[in-house]
């Protein structure tokens, strides 16, 4: 899989661009603020219909336009399929092979991504939503029903807690819809768990050994899913709506008295531990990064095993904050087999023969040369 061209319109900085792609290896090389980090972005937006940087949309159009819009063209099973979404004040409209689709979650999916940027290296040592975000964002491209379900759980979510703070203030007293909400937001969130439990088993069978070798077979990792209930890897979806449903029953009163839902897939988290210790809280620097790097490059190899095709990688700024030996590791597993694009502001200090053979581009101020 990888991309082979790509149009943005009234996109940050870029009011038009039309740019095509090694399929192998692209350095895009530019000072800050001058648009190689919305070059990566707009690939990443592509796949997933949002940004990773911003929640707030109308920061991707460009002032005073109204709409922006990205192409793609991607070449999946050795066949072409074009992609393109529009960002409006209206919405996001996006169109799979030119047509287009009902719900974001049938375009998601289409192409793979998996991005590596120097934010990633707090999935170990960042707050919960960080590693919450990661296992959505990465499964939903594997299992398209995932961002099904985890919208309407969401939706429900946000509705439940309003009532839950109605409760509190006694605005009412009637909890009737308090039940059928809770019914209806375990039973997407026992499929939530079901499948992040089988994502998890995935992640690890390929993250403990990457692990392994870039520490040089001396520490050992483990990851673990910290559940706000107690449930098991092995349960079944009928067992956990079980276990949701007697949980909500005996905490309802803690809940009202706090208005908010105090269990669910928001309130989980993922547990990283190197030789048995906890590295967020006790692993050194080093070992954090590994840890992170090694979860990335298992994302790399979890979706080949997946999709049957190597996602697209994007290394935005990520090259510099990695050492020398992280920098040849990571590099060393990607040559040949991942379209890669790199940002950096110098390739001075990287040395590495898969750089030698790329496709360089120098971003200026919302303009690329190749």
């Amino acid at each position: 899989m990888h991309i082979e061209r790509l149009e943005l319109t009234n996109y940050r900085n870029y009011e038009k661009l039309s740019i095509s792609f090694d399929d192998k290896i692209n350095v895009v090389i530019g000072e800050n603020a001058q648009g190689k980090t919305n070059l990566m972005e707009a690939i990443y937006v592509l796949a997933f219909t949002k940004s990773h940087r911003t929640s707030h949309e109308k920061e991707l159009i460009q002032w005073e336009k109204d709409y922006a819009k990205i192409e793609g063209r991607i070449i999946r099973r050795n066949q072409s399929l074009p992609l393109d979404i529009v960002l409006s004040s209206k919405g996001k409209k996006a169109k799979l092979n030119h047509l287009e689709q009902r719900r974001l979650s049938d375009f998601i999916g289409a192409i793979n991504v998996v991005m590596f940027a120097p934010e990633d290296l707090t999935l170990v040592k960042g707050p919960p939503q960080i590693r919450r975000r990661f296992i959505d964002m990465e499964l939903g491209q594997i299992q398209p029903t995932y961002i099904y379900h985890l919208g309407k759980y969401q939706r429900i979510l946000r509705q439940r807690n309003q009532l839950l703070k109605q409760l509190q203030r006694r605005e009412i007293k009637d909890r009737t819809m308090l039940d059928v909400l809770t019914d209806q937001l375990v039973e997407h969130a026992s499929i939530i768990l079901e499948k992040r439990f089988m994502f998890l088993e995935l992640l690890k069978s390929w993250a403990s050994p990457i692990h392994y070798g870039i520490s040089r077979g001396l520490e050992n990792l483990e990851i673990k899913y910290n559940a706000s209930i107690e449930v098991s890897e092995e349960e079944n979806k009928g067992k956990i709506e079980d276990i949701y449903l007697s949980k909500f029953q005996e905490i309802q009163e803690k809940e009202i008295e706090r208005g908010t839902t105090l269990i669910g897939p928001h309130r989980d988290d993922l547990l990283f531990h190197v030789n048995n210790k906890d590295v967020q809280t006790y692993g050194s620097q080093g070992q954090q990064r590994t840890t992170a790097l090694s979860v990335k490059l298992a994302e790399i190899e979890l979706i080949n095993k997946e999709v049957g095709e190597y996602p697209i990688l994007l290394l935005d700024d990520v090259l510099s904050e990695l050492d020398d030996f992280r920098q040849s590791h990571l590099l060393n597993t990607i040559q040949g087999k991942v379209q890669t694009f790199v940002s950096t502001t110098s390739v001075d200090g990287i040395h590495h023969k898969t750089l030698e053979k790329a496709e360089m581009f120098r971003v200026v101020n919302g303009t690329v040369q190749s």
